[in-house]
């Protein structure tokens, strides 16, 4: 048994977005890092309509837990890509959830075409601040921008919950782990994004 084995149990981490978001990769980079780090894991196949915008769910455990489904009330993470899908994502959670969400929205076609209205963001993130005390908002977009490219948002946000050690996986596990799963052209605006999302997730 590793020491990492020794000293944590289980963590069960909910992922979700829309499709084009990199759920799916974002996905495989956690459970790509807790195996470099020598954790156990379980990953689940994602779900949803990806190739067209659709809602996309999937779940990583870390930890001495056979099954990758989470029910109802077992997240004690959520990472949400988007903000409606963060307050979907609502009865996936206890009372000590850590919701690690990006404040900006992904517009479905039926809001663009004008057949539905999004919701205010500061109501959606406000049904999730009104039940767990630890929420953390991220601007996706403008830090993504800043470290080279809108489209490494997906590492932001990875960044972030590497950044809150909430799971115990090294930098260097985290770095390999993007090493080996990224392609070498994407490598450095990626790591950027991902550098930049860990000093806000240390910062909180």
């Amino acid at each position: 048994m590793t020491q990492a084995e020794q000293t944590f149990q289980a963590l069960r981490i909910f992922f979700t977005g829309v499709g084009g978001q990199g759920t799916l990769l974002a996905t495989r980079l956690v459970g790509e890092a807790a195996l470099e780090e020598g954790l156990p894991v379980a990953m689940s196949e994602i779900h949803g309509m990806a190739q067209r915008g659709g809602v996309v769910e999937s779940s990583v455990v870390v930890g001495n837990v056979c099954s990758p489904t989470i029910a109802d009330g077992e997240a004690d993470i959520v990472l949400a890509f988007e903000p409606l899908e963060a307050a979907r994502a609502l009865p996936k959670c206890h009372s000590k959830t850590l919701v690690i969400s990006s404040t900006v929205p992904v517009v479905p076609f039926t809001v663009a075409t004008g057949q539905a209205e999004y919701p205010a963001i500061e109501d959606l993130l406000g049904a999730v601040r009104s039940r767990f005390a630890s929420v953390i908002e991220v601007d996706t977009a403008a830090l993504a921008r800043d470290a080279g490219s809108e489209r490494a948002a997906n590492l932001v946000m990875l960044g972030v919950l590497a950044g809150t050690g909430r799971l115990p996986v090294s930098m260097g596990s985290w770095q390999e782990a993007l090493r080996r799963i990224l392609p070498e052209r994407v490598q450095e605006v990626n790591r950027r994004a991902f550098q930049t999302g860990y000093s806000l997730g240390r910062e909180l």
